[in-house]
């Protein structure tokens, strides 16, 4: 390996860091020291973290972790009455510091600057309109925006007024949105006519009209013909009336859902997966203590509302008095890279396919990313090269790799300032977090703040503990479905998923999901869809299995051209397919299952019928 993949940090790097400063006061002498701690004295490490970022309650809470009903079901900040959304805002003295700076790629030299003063009045003002139009507390309300200032004052308005937000990724088809929006119980949706991206319009309010009758309101309209049900932004706000005599924040328990995400499981219907008013916690703690996001640190992340990511971003930053960067265009572009060096973003988080387009056009060479004091990476399997790459581009800063899952609020393996980092490795669970290796395959050890303990859909036990081996010390585990490799010198290295599901761009999917769309392609009786990993490591390919109807006529297979039309429209544009495989039939078990696994190894060792 040579120097350019890793980074060594300094006695005066290690000293700036919120994580050393944590050390210093608990008189912990090493990280080692303080991970095992926030382990094994976990009702303390929580208090202590609650209290060191100033989370704001209502009324304070009697105990930090109640273990009552089981480590499975742990009850967080008993008695306390929150609503997290004001933790997000500092006290009115800081008020003028900077919350948000964006851009689009239409204007792109024109920043735009949001104070905490003014997201905090456009935040109110959102909450009293939707109470104003009938939404009453609980009422799920749904995103499918690009990521703006106004669509963070909306998420945080949504949460302020007691509803729920619902994310739907801006690229999902009708039907994805659809399915979505009904395990919901959505009562109404927020989104926009279309996106700019390079050039092209993509639509949004047509899906969703697609999807649901459900009222909609148009953050921005342009010539779009609303239905009569349907609201424009200037419609919607023109309702708020602000009381300033009375609280704004809707009180709640801590266990109160704020917003419900969704990731792919392993038989088509995606997880719902709430998110309640201390799930935002575990985000901030890991922004502290893993990306060392404080007072004034500016973060861009490329994602959105739709994804677990975007709600992170939001907590992670502005519980620290952060800074949020947001461009609203393509990260792809030489644009967004002027974007981040104009900005002065100093913590950047990637997926490891966007640094190899990056990498492939030579885009972000020769910008001045000198602010920079580390990226972020997630989503996907990294690619030393890659990364060694992304870190010569700011001048050889480090590479935080972050691990985890919506179902977790954050990350369980990840990195830190104050330890060697080499490039696509991690370096320590993540804070108040443990886990084995049965196998090979990640089993958490909670509990933790951020870990799910319901689903909306799913039997929550059936998903995650039933079937799991006890710890080495009796422990309860919990199933992940990652496998991870050991490494020497305390590093761990990503290896992807064990079961059906993949991370295509970032984003997580089941085989079924892919599945069900593909095999209605005509000329197409069954399909499997696998993820395979390239020779190196990096993010993951995805390999299409497909039995023809027409079998003894190869000349009849649809071209895969068509097979990534029907995956684009009616599924996602993200999701691209690497290659297409005709066989004559698919390995099945004696209960019909389809062998995934024994595809993958076909694949692997180059043994492809066509």
């Amino acid at each position: 390996m040579t120097s350019a993949t890793v980074w060594n940090p300094s006695k005066s790097d290690i000293e700036k860091t919120r994580l050393f400063s944590f050390m210093k006061k608990r008189d912990l002498a090493s990280y080692d020291d303080l991970h095992r701690w926030s382990v094994e004295h976990r009702d303390e490490f929580w208090k202590t973290v609650i209290a060191e970022m100033g989370i704001r309650f209502q009324k304070p809470y009697r105990e930090v972790m109640d273990l009552s009903d089981g480590v499975t079901r742990p009850k967080w900040c008993t008695g306390g009455i929150l609503n997290i959304a004001e933790s997000c805002f500092p006290e009115k003295a800081l008020f003028g510091e900077i919350a948000i700076v964006e851009a689009n790629e239409s204007t792109p030299g024109t920043l735009r600057s949001w104070t905490y003063a003014e997201l905090w009045d456009r935040s109110q003002a959102i909450a009293s309109a939707i109470r104003a139009w009938g939404w009453k507390p609980g009422d799920a309300l749904a995103v499918d925006l690009p990521m703006t200032g106004e669509s963070v004052a909306l998420y945080l308005g949504i949460i302020l007024s007691g509803c729920v937000a619902v994310s739907i990724a801006d690229s999902f088809a009708p039907h994805e949105i659809s399915v979505r929006l009904k395990i919901a119980h959505a009562r109404g949706v927020f989104t926009q006519d279309t996106i700019d991206r390079g050039g092209k319009k993509i639509p949004l309010y047509s899906k969703v009209r697609e999807a649901t009758e459900e009222r909609t309101v148009l953050l921005r309209s342009g010539a779009e013909n609303l239905r009569p049900q349907d609201l424009s932004w200037e419609q919607f706000l023109s309702k708020a009336k602000i009381d300033r005599s009375k609280p704004i924040a809707e009180p709640a328990s801590p266990d109160r859902a704020i917003n419900i995400l969704f990731s792919s499981g392993t038989t088509g219907e995606p997880k719902a997966i709430p998110w309640t008013h201390t799930t935002p916690i575990k985000c901030a703690m890991d922004g502290m203590f893993h990306q060392d996001i404080g007072p004034g640190t500016v973060v861009a992340w490329p994602t959105n509302l739709g994804w677990m990511m975007g709600p992170w971003l939001i907590f992670a930053t502005l519980i620290h008095r952060g800074t949020v960067a947001l461009f609203d265009g393509a990260p792809h572009t030489k644009l967004f890279g002027e974007f981040v060096s104009r900005a002065r973003v100093q913590v950047l988080g990637v997926i490891p396919s966007l640094v190899k387009a990056w990498r492939n056009s030579g885009c972000m060479e020769g910008l001045d990313w000198s602010a920079i004091r580390c990226f972020s990476s997630t989503g996907e399997c990294s690619n030393e090269s890659d990364m060694g790459y992304l870190m010569n581009l700011a001048g050889g800063k480090p590479v935080i790799e972050y691990c985890g899952g919506t179902e977790i609020g954050g990350g369980y393996i990840t990195g830190t300032m104050v330890q060697s980092q080499r490039a696509a490795t991690f370096s320590t669970p993540a804070m108040g977090l443990s886990f084995e290796l049965p196998e090979g395959e990640i089993a958490l050890i909670g509990p933790s703040i951020g870990l799910s303990t319901t689903l909306l859909n799913k039997d929550h036990d059936e998903v995650y503990f039933d079937g799991m081996p006890s710890g080495s010390n009796g422990e309860v585990l919990r199933r992940h479905g990652d496998q991870i490799e050991v490494l020497g010198g305390g590093y761990f290295r990503a290896l992807g998923r064990v079961d059906d599901t993949m991370n295509l761009g970032g984003i997580k999917v089941s085989s079924a999901e892919i599945e069900r769309t593909l095999n209605k392609v005509a000329g197409v009786l069954e399909t499997a869809a696998i993820a395979v990993n390239p020779q190196g490591g990096g993010p993951s390919l995805l390999v299409v299995f497909a039995v023809s109807r027409a079998e003894a006529d190869p000349s009849q297979r649809p071209p895969v051209q068509i097979l990534q039309k029907a995956l684009s429209s009616e599924l996602n544009p993200l999701f691209k397919i690497h290659d297409l495989v005709w066989v004559d039939s698919l390995p099945r078990t004696a209960s019909n299952k389809v062998m995934r696994r024994v595809l993958r190894d076909q694949y692997g060792s180059g043994s492809k019928q066509t």
